[in-house]
């Protein structure tokens, strides 16, 4: 959204400087007629809106809504918030996701939104090269160990404390032998590979895994019904965007987002 606001304020700078031009060129020094200045003032009005509501969109605050249940209860299907992007970091145009002068670095718990990672889009999306944004919970960081089991959530051989997580289906899948050794399946994780497994295999009980370098663990609120990280695999720091600060809408529903 914010480049093509960026797009629109670079084709109405245009406008302006033909109008310029043509202001130059027609009147000559005497004063434009009334018409003339009006379209003009409407013009230039118009670009400055737009360039300052980009350079906000991209460096300091995005819109949100929820398109799915993954954040049950904490988000709901709907919800409209806020999230600050600059607070990890201002993003660099054309860097592939760098960012520089971070006021804070990902912690656990935090509710993040990022770009959605190639490995979690369809084929027919990634045919087509879509994009879109995903809002989970930062659960662990590079270097921390998870593995998940019967549903318990466990980072560096401690159990998480997850006042937050809705389990909404009672069903206890068993865990699976899918790869024979633990790094055969430390990969297949880092490929994203298994986005392509059945649930069943590994949304009970998951790992052990290792966050790589560079990357972070998301996962969803309501984790039974969350395409979250167990499948689609590590988070890349390129890809993040911004901490999901204030739901805004509806009235009923306002709040700080923890």
């Amino acid at each position: 959204m914010e480049i093509k606001l960026f797009v629109a304020g670079c084709i109405f700078l245009v406008i302006a400087g033909i109008m310029q031009l043509a202001k130059n060129k027609l009147f000559k020094g005497q004063k434009p007629n009334r018409a003339f200045t009006e379209v003009y003032s409407w013009v230039d009005t118009l670009w400055t809106a737009l360039i300052i509501a980009s350079i906000i969109m991209y460096f300091v605050i995005q819109a949100f809504k929820i398109p799915t249940g993954s954040m049950r209860v904490t988000l709901l299907e709907g919800d409209h918030l806020f999230a600050t992007k600059f607070i990890y970091g201002l993003r660099v145009p054309f860097s592939d996701g760098k960012r520089v002068l971070p006021l804070k670095q990902p912690k656990h718990g935090d509710v993040i939104i990022f770009q959605c990672p190639p490995q979690a889009l369809t084929p027919v999306e990634q045919m087509n090269n879509v994009k879109k944004d995903y809002i989970k919970r930062c659960m662990a960081l590079a270097g921390d160990k998870v593995e998940i089991k019967n549903k318990k959530l466990f980072v560096n051989d401690i159990e998480i404390d997850e006042p937050y997580v809705q389990h909404a289906d009672e069903n206890l899948y068993n865990s699976f032998n899918l790869f024979k050794t633990r790094e055969e399946y430390q990969k297949a994780w880092e490929n994203g590979e298994l986005a392509t497994v059945s649930p069943a295999f590994i949304r009970d009980n998951f790992g052990p895994v290792v966050v790589p370098e560079g990357h972070y663990m998301a996962l969803g609120d309501n984790r039974d019904y969350s395409f979250d990280s167990r499948y689609w695999g590590p988070l890349p720091d390129k890809y993040l965007k911004g901490k999901a600060l204030i739901v805004y809408w509806p009235l009923k529903r306002i709040k700080l987002i923890n």
